[in-house]
Formats: structure tokens, C-alpha cells, sequence
């Protein structure tokens, strides 16, 4: 059975995903407000964090080397359910600072790695705290739609 697609939808990345941008909301550094899944497989990651494959942290203070330890991780765990980047329909970003640019930086670095396509979906990016683990500056969430 066919179905009308309003006129605002203006991202359809596969027979399951579409995203789209609203024209009554604000424009977006890249993300889209909206993300529709058809029914189907989902792949909820945890907290992808900068730890080792020994469980340490990396990076000590270097907050852009978390960011590469986190989405190498997130990368290998969508890789081991058979998904990629371009299939993530809902990430959050979680950065220890309360500066602006610091926080605008990370999603900048975050969008230009290996699962930079993840980031066009519905996203969040927040400052917080802290997070779990001593020295860890960074973490990642993301909900994938798997291939049937």
C-alpha cells in the first residue's frame, strides 16, 4: 500500500529510514529533527565510552582523542550487528564541559569520523558533569535500524 510522503520530507535514506526537517522549525548544523523507522530490527547501543579494548581509559585530558576512541568503538559494535554509520537513528552526545565551543568542537570532530553519517539523524548534544568513568570526557549513545 503506497503512502503519501508530506512535502517536508526531504531525506529518504532507505525503504525504512527517512528523516526530515520541518519548514516550521530552525534549520540544523547537519542533523535532521525527525527520524521515522518502519517497523523492523533496532540495535541499541550502550554508552560507547574512550576505553581501551583492556577496559582503560585513553586520552588522559585530550578530549579529541576520546572522541576518536569513542567513534572507533561505536564503528566496531555497528559493524558487529551488520550495521553502518548511515543507519544510526538516534544519537546523543555527552561532553564533560560547559563551554560552548568546546562542546560545538566535539560534534564538529564527531561528524567528521568514521561514523560521521550517524550524526545527520535525529541527535543531542549535551554538556554535562560528569560521566562514569575517572578522566572519561566523553560518551555516545546511538539507536540503529538493522537490515531485515
Amino acid at each position: 500500500m503506497a503512502r503519501a510522503v508530506p512535502v517536508w520530507w526531504d531525506a529518504v535514506m532507505s525503504d525504512r529510514i527517512a528523516r526530515h526537517n520541518p519548514e516550521q522549525l530552525h534549520d540544523t548544523p547537519g542533523y535532521h529533527h525527525v527520524t521515522v523507522v518502519e517497523a523492523g530490527r533496532t540495535a541499541y547501543l550502550a554508552g560507547q565510552c574512550p576505553l581501551d579494548r583492556s577496559g582503560s581509559v585513553v586520552g588522559g585530558g585530550d578530549l579529541m582523542r576520546q572522541v576518536d576512541q569513542v567513534a572507533g568503538n561505536a564503528h566496531t559494535a555497528l559493524v558487529a550487528v551488520g550495521a553502518g554509520p548511515e543507519q544510526v537513528v538516534k544519537a546523543v552526545i555527552y561532553v564533560v564541559s560547559d563551554d560552548r565551543a568546546t562542546v560545538a568542537q566535539v560534534w564538529r570532530r564527531f561528524t567528521g569520523s568514521v561514523i560521521g553519517p550517524a550524526f545527520t539523524t535525529a541527535s543531542t548534544l549535551l554538556g554535562v558533569a560528569q560521566l562514569g568513568y575517572p578522566g572519561q570526557l566523553v560518551e555516545l549513545d546511538l539507536i540503529a535500524a538493522l537490515d531485515a
